[in-house]
């Protein structure tokens, strides 16, 4: 597998730390409210890049964490009169709403940075005791003249860093690249006992001491947003690798902006969407499908007709499974024929294109491709005197194929509103006594129900419209 490295800045073959194993680390959210639309992407791109992973049959870990302190989240807990702990507690449960209607599996670990404060803590310690940080008034910083590999990962320049470009520029710190690794506590903070007084952590230290300790210190990939490259991620490698001395991750993936309607996405533009928000709207596996659309490292559009498209395209794919389980129903156990048995070879060459697609940087979009190609193949191929085999094969092959991406995750059978499966019964009877008035009347209430009904030798085929 190529993977596009970051670091590098070039496309570099996957060899894993340890053979059969891939450990990933990627950046959750900052729970003091409903993640939104931009976060929406790398939550399922890195998502479907674990499912891949483990299609090809490594024992992934994927970790995960939730920032539940910070600037942030203090200040809204202070507005509505509750815990950070309490707010943190809401958020992270409305996380795993959205997540999971989004087809977004939990992680191996959801690290909590409150839940691993004593690692933290030690972390910074360890970065003072190098001589790679300093105190000032009970903040901590590290000092990144310190480090003279600051700024590989992102391409900065020290030069660009020192007239304080994108840095908060603060009197106390040696350098403007300087970030903080401890903050003293204020009033009216939440706060915990460390060897520089009462504070908390700051942002880019947490993740540092969870992804080390859930896998190790040298682990395989670090995934996130492109938004989080600098500073977050090359403060991350420069505290990690100054703290221990060996690299840190191996592979680092970054994901392309969203722009809503053409426009980057702002508060101040009104275009700002939660994904709470979005599902009213739309369907969530219609939003999934459209964020896989596109390449990862591509900037996409959203829009509603590009959502749109992407609900008709994985409308094909329901049909073809809806078709497939239909026939797999009524197929019966024969031999092949020599147009099946090129079938079940060409359903082998399908999974073969897709994995080649995602293999060359999980290139969604072409490994879809090969999921369409294989629905043309079985629409021609396959019909009421399909061989149960060859059906199966196809069918399995589809299903296998869409877990990967997370789609057709509505159940295959879903139950039937009592009333409708009524309707259907009695147009079945009718049908039987050759009553095709009121077969016809309630083939057409059915359809204004919004469901089409079809018949085929094998009885009433019935599909949402």
């Amino acid at each position: 597998m190529q993977i596009y490295n970051s670091q590098t800045r070039k496309k570099e073959e996957f060899q894993p730390l340890h053979e059969g194993k891939v450990g990933i680390y990627a950046c959750g959210p900052t729970v003091y409210d409903y993640f939104h639309i931009g976060n929406a992407r790398p939550f399922i791109v890195f998502d479907v890049l674990r499912r891949y992973f483990a299609h090809r049959g490594y024992e992934v870990t994927f970790v995960q964490n939730f920032t539940d302190i910070d600037d942030k989240m203090i200040r809204r807990a202070n507005e509505e009169g509750i815990t950070v702990k309490e707010l943190g507690d809401r958020f992270i449960a409305e996380y795993y709403k959205d997540a999971g209607s989004l087809g977004i599996r939990p992680a191996t670990v959801h690290p909590r940075a409150t839940e691993h404060m004593q690692e933290i803590i030690n972390l910074v310690k360890t970065l003072q005791d190098k001589g790679y940080a300093y105190e000032v008034g009970g903040d901590v910083y590290f000092d990144t003249q310190k480090d003279k590999g600051y700024g590989k990962l992102s391409g900065q320049n020290m030069d660009d860093l020192e007239a304080g470009a994108r840095i908060d520029v603060d009197d106390v710190k040696k350098h403007p690249a300087d970030f903080a690794l401890w903050k003293a506590q204020k009033p009216g903070e939440p706060a915990w006992e460390s060897p520089w007084g009462m504070g908390r952590p700051g942002w880019h230290i947490e993740c540092s001491a969870m992804s080390m300790k859930y896998l190790g210190e040298t682990f395989d990939i670090h995934a996130g947003g492109k938004d989080l490259l600098f500073p977050h991620h090359e403060n991350e490698v420069a505290q990690s690798e100054c703290a221990t001395g060996k690299p840190f991750a191996r592979y680092w993936m970054h994901n392309g902006f969203i722009n809503i309607d053409n426009e980057k996405m702002s508060k101040s533009l009104g275009n700002f969407f939660t994904v709470r928000d979005i599902v009213k709207e739309y369907n969530p596996e219609d939003v999934r499908m459209f964020m896989l659309s596109a390449h990862y490292r591509s900037p996409v559009n959203f829009s509603r007709d590009m959502v749109a498209q992407a609900h008709s395209s994985l409308q094909r794919l329901y049909t073809a499974r809806e078709n497939l389980q239909f026939l797999l129903k009524n197929a019966k156990d024969q031999p092949l024929t020599d147009a099946e048995k090129e079938l079940m070879a060409q359903m082998d060459a399908h999974v073969q294109r897709f994995d080649e697609a995602m293999d060359d940087d999980l290139n969604t979009a072409d490994a879809m491709g090969a999921i369409f190609e294989l629905v043309k193949d079985a629409n021609v191929s396959l019909n009421e005197q399909s061989s149960k085999a060859a059906v199966e094969k196809t069918l399995n092959t589809l299903l296998e194929l869409t877990d990967v991406l997370g789609l057709l995750s509505k159940k295959a059978d879903d139950e039937l509103p009592q009333e409708i499966q009524a309707m259907l019964d009695e147009r079945a009877q009718a049908r039987k006594e050759k009553n095709w008035k009121k077969s016809d009347e309630l083939r057409d209430a059915l359809a204004a129900a919004g469901y089409v009904v079809k018949d085929t030798p094998q009885g009433q085929k019935v599909t949402k419209g």
